[in-house]
């Protein structure tokens, strides 16, 4: 797992170049948000079994049909997989947030997950719903923070979902 530094100077020096003005003004950006980076990470971490039990009440009110018969959340066996699966949403999500690198997500949690749901027959959407409910609510507790812009938070999250959407093909 890298972070924006290591992955930005690992860019450098395979092209055997020096920090440019572009290099530079990355990093300076980086190290900007780093305390709102660290500070946002506390407050996901102080809240996040209610973050994951918000956001599967609100997915399971929007999208009822996961908790009938035949669901994807029906028995106390997949329900409690879909909080589990959304509570390591959040904390991988949590660790690309403060690494400034959403690489952390694509080592970790996408090589091969579509892939899994697909052989499972689980559908991406109703996930794809609840990380951005996760998003949502994460950011609306970081800018009642006084952390603002809290645009930066969005990155992990919306990486995961565009990276688990069902596209038509």
């Amino acid at each position: 797992m890298r972070d924006a530094v290591s992955s930005l100077i690992a860019g450098y020096d395979l092209a055997g170049k020096y920090l440019d003005r572009n290099a530079v003004d990355s990093l300076r950006a980086y190290f900007a948000e780093g305390n709102a980076r660290v500070r946002a990470a506390e407050i996901i971490n102080a809240n996040a079994a209610d973050l994951v039990r918000q956001a599967s009440a609100q997915l399971f009110e929007e999208v009822p049909e996961l908790l009938r018969p035949g669901g994807n959340a029906y028995t106390t066996r997949r329900y409690s997989a879909c909080l589990r699966d959304l509570d390591y949403y959040l904390r991988y999500a949590t660790y690309a947030l403060v690494a400034g690198n959403n690489e952390v997500l694509d080592e970790r949690v996408l090589q091969g997950l579509r892939e899994t749901y697909n052989s499972l027959g689980v559908p991406s959407g109703p996930t794809v719903r609840g990380i951005t409910i996760l998003r949502d609510r994460v950011r609306e507790l970081v800018e009642q923070a006084g952390i603002a812009p809290a645009s930066f938070v969005d990155v992990p999250f919306d990486h995961l979902s565009r990276n688990l959407a069902e596209q038509d093909i």
